[in-house]
């Protein structure tokens, strides 16, 4: 049984895949992956564990940002994904925020600049921005009066009678760290996921936290019962993937543009997009047909060549073909990727419960509860899957409104 460990060892740490999605991405080996994910999740969780867990939790921040110093001329700087650029932007002063950047990304971008040096950052950490001081409120949230903040579609909120509302309104930036980088280049960084805030210097005028999951409650151990249910769950995942076996393979060597598996997960995550659960197999199974031929018709009538739409009604044809040919092992794959989901679910659910600062969704109507935007499992050898409700993030992250952008 893999035990979790908060570290990830990449060149860059810029995209995490969602964990059903591993049997879209690599097929059995996927799958199986993913059930060794759910499988320590559980353990850590159980009651008469004695595993410590690692989980880290997904915050809704924005921008991204990098911070540390170079460790080809020993400045500090902050940056954000660009730094990675062909050409990167690092920003080491005032003058390079306003060359390699604008609008409301450079203001943050200046206040980490000038208030992140005292925090004495060992190499370079990645994090996400919380608020600046202009971000900040003081609103009703649930009967409580609160300071709040909204980086992205989430909004946080902390009674002011809690110590944290007093360093949080102190403070003129907040962020919290995920990630930390060492090498001794930029273009040779090696990222390690995990952060321990613990490491860095105290100061008044950041409020700085770390991703580590921390539950002081007690309310996320999975009973007796729930871990023989979920075992249950897991056992249909294992049955279903034993049974798409065959396909999953083939759908794991292809990497070609709008071939199958490409299809299929695009069409599956229009599901999440169009604000639908993934469930009923079957009904799944015929709406994936109806996507390709709408796809088909979409792509051949907006090429304006007979050529290129032989080409393309050509390809879609054998796309057909394929689907007709491998009808019952895609529904095994659906049936797959359905329990995984559940099983996700069951695991975001007892990890919710853990007591932390409140998130909600500020709606016409005031504001609603919601859980965090989600939580990163990593595993023994480095590597780490996202574990949201995609659902409820989604329909939430088109429909909120945004403070900042």
């Amino acid at each position: 049984m893999n035990n979790l460990r908060t570290f990830l060892t990449e060149a860059k740490n810029t995209h995490l895949e969602h964990l059903e999605d591993e049997i879209i991405n690599n097929g059995v080996s996927g799958g199986k992956n993913a059930i060794n994910f759910l499988t320590a999740l559980a353990d850590m969780l159980e009651s008469s564990s004695k595993r410590k867990m690692n989980v880290t939790v997904k915050w809704d921040g924005a921008p991204a940002i990098f911070a540390g110093t170079n460790p080809e001329n020993g400045k500090f700087f902050v940056g954000t994904k660009s730094i990675f650029n062909k050409t990167p932007k690092i920003n080491y002063s005032f003058a390079d925020v306003d060359a390699n950047h604008g609008g409301g990304l450079a203001d943050k971008l200046k206040s980490s600049l000038q208030y992140f040096p005292a925090l004495n950052i060992p190499g370079i950490w990645q994090g996400d921005l919380l608020y600046t001081r202009e971000d900040l409120s003081t609103d009703d949230v649930g009967g409580d009066s609160c300071v709040t903040f909204q980086p992205n579609t989430i909004t946080y909120a902390v009674p002011l009678n809690n110590a944290i509302s007093r360093d949080i309104r102190r403070a003129k930036i907040g962020v919290v760290w995920h990630t930390t980088y060492s090498g001794k280049s930029m273009a040779t960084l090696k990222a390690k996921f995990g952060a321990d805030g613990n490491r860095l210097k105290a100061s008044r005028n950041v409020w700085s936290t770390d991703a580590t999951f921390r539950d002081t409650s007690g309310n996320t151990t999975m009973t007796k019962r729930e871990v023989v249910q979920f075992k249950k769950v897991l056992n249909m995942a294992n049955g279903s993937l034993r049974q798409a076996s065959s396909y999953l393979r083939k759908m794991s060597s292809s990497t070609e543009a709008e071939s199958l598996p490409y299809i299929l997960k695009i069409f599956l995550n229009s599901y999440i997009r169009g604000g639908e659960k993934i469930q009923d197999t079957k009904k799944v199974l015929t709406f994936l047909e109806k996507h390709i031929r709408d796809r088909a018709r979409k792509k051949v009538k907006s090429v304006r060549s007979k050529p290129g739409k032989d080409k393309w009604l050509k390809h879609y044809t054998g796309v057909v073909s394929e689907y007709n040919k491998y009808r019952k092992d895609l529904y095994f794959v659906i049936a797959s990727y359905i329990t995984l989901q559940t099983a996700k679910t069951i695991i975001i659910r007892k990890l919710e419960r853990a007591e932390s600062i409140g998130t909600f969704l500020r709606t016409s109507n005031g504001y609603k509860v919601t859980a965090p935007e989600g939580y990163v499992a990593i595993d023994h050898v480095g590597n780490a899957l996202k574990l949201v409700d995609r659902l409820e993030f989604s329909r939430a992250n088109f429909t909120a409104p945004k403070n900042w952008g």
